[in-house]
């Protein structure tokens, strides 16, 4: 396994150095290549044009591509926004039907112990006839 991890190292560097030594070779080609100052001039004026075409073009694209960017990211954040409202609102009313449900049952219990109360209440009174009854009929 050592071993080819190896040759593949000194074929990555021998690729790697053919690539360094061929632009290095070109560079020196041009430099030392048997044309005018004005033809040479020429060659560096007609690659800078072409380079800035290249880049107005990716430039272009750039902002193609940001604005479609953009576009998508307004309308996931629209749609974001519209979802979380939508829930916020099925919340909102979920909320109050349980609110309301509470106070319902909360009423319904009053009610209960309130009649509870007056049921007792009525016990009581029902209990202090008997015994005054009883009391009058024990006196006579």
């Amino acid at each position: 396994m050592g071993q080819q991890n190896k040759e593949q190292n000194n074929g990555r560097d021998f690729v790697l150095g053919s690539l360094i030594g061929g632009l290095v070779g070109a560079a020196v080609a041009l430099l030392f290549a048997p044309k005018s100052g004005r033809e040479l001039r020429e060659n560096i004026n007609q690659s800078s044009g072409e380079l800035r075409e290249r880049a107005g073009e990716w430039k272009d694209v750039a902002y193609e591509k940001g604005g479609e960017w953009k576009d998508r990211a307004v309308e996931s954040s629209s749609h974001l926004t519209k979802s979380v409202s939508e829930k916020s609102q099925e919340w909102s009313g979920l909320m109050k039907d349980k609110v309301k449900n509470i106070r319902t049952n909360e009423e319904d219990e009053a009610e209960r112990a309130a009649q509870e109360v007056a049921e007792a209440i009525e016990e009581a009174a029902q209990e202090l006839e008997r015994q005054q009854d009883s009391t009058t009929s024990t006196n006579i």
